[in-house]
């Protein structure tokens, strides 16, 4: 049986979120830090993904904002989870991932945003019995979908979350500072194959980038 290991990226600028709290005179916030469910963002990430089957690591990377997300996730009892933090910290989404990646040791990783609250254990436990049970768990993507469902035809416009093989990301976002898609098409052109996933719910197709984002989900 494959390992497989989680990486939790939660280091950006939270630039888009601080400019419509300041466009609205709201008191300002990382996003991760905001109330959802019955406690914050980040935290229901973090439990969906632990709650996943297969999780043997998880990684959360750090950056930008740690000092008001640290204090969330250090209360966390479980020895599966390891935070790690962006040295130097302003550095793009594929930096992140590699820090992440480079600090675990499992076969397959399963790459998730932080702003992620409303992706459930169950679409993730999907994400990974797929790449596991196919035929070649090295050369696949496993990917929640943004359009089709099933074997996919085009990369354009996927992100986080998703499932490879560690070693394999790893070359591919080695030496990049760059957003993940152009990174994930580079990836799709060289025949990997990728499978969109359905979503268990139709929020969660949403990360919150925007205030309005995170109104519409609570």
């Amino acid at each position: 049986m494959l390992s497989v290991s989680a990486v939790i990226t939660a280091a950006g600028k939270n630039s888009r979120m601080r400019k419509d709290q300041e466009k609205r005179n709201i008191p300002l916030q990382n996003k991760l830090t905001l109330p959802f469910e019955s406690s914050t963002v980040i935290e229901t990430t973090i439990e969906n993904v632990l709650n996943t089957k297969y999780i043997e690591e998880c990684v959360i990377v750090l950056g930008h904002y740690e000092s008001e997300i640290l204090p969330l996730i250090n209360h966390y009892n479980d020895k599966r989870i390891k935070i790690i933090k962006n040295d130097p910290i302003d550095v793009g989404l594929s930096v992140s991932l590699w820090n992440g990646l480079n600090s675990i040791t499992s076969d397959i990783a399963l790459c998730v945003t932080a702003d992620q609250p409303t992706v459930s254990s169950t679409t993730f436990n999907n994400i990974l019995d797929t790449i596991l049970n196919s035929e070649n768990p090295k050369k696949t993507i496993s990917i929640l979908r943004r359009l089709e469902i099933g074997k996919l035809d085009t990369a354009e416009g996927l992100g986080m979350p998703f499932a490879a093989s560690r070693l394999e990301l790893m070359d591919y976002i080695k030496d990049k500072d760059d957003n993940l898609n152009p990174i994930l098409r580079e990836i799709f052109a060289d025949g990997f194959e990728f499978y969109g996933i359905k979503e268990n719910h139709p929020d969660e197709l949403i990360n919150i980038n925007h205030y309005s984002d995170y109104e519409n989900l609570i």
